[in-house]
């Protein structure tokens, strides 16, 4: 299974809070920091409401 690589290239400060709270529940704290998570519609969705904050790489096993 592919995973993705997510990394926060822009501040979620003074987003919508949805969107703060989707930054933290990935595991994003600073700008640079970086996550792996698995490749699933979860995790895609939300990508796609942070889209303009992250960078996403694909990552195959």
């Amino acid at each position: 299974m592919a995973q993705l690589k997510i990394t926060l290239i822009r501040s979620a400060a003074h987003r919508l809070p949805k969107q703060r709270k989707i930054v933290k529940e990935l595991g994003l704290g600073r700008i640079s920091s970086s996550v792996v998570k698995p490749d699933n519609a979860a995790t895609r969705g939300a990508i796609f409401q942070i889209s303009h904050l992250v960078s996403v790489e694909e990552i195959k096993d």
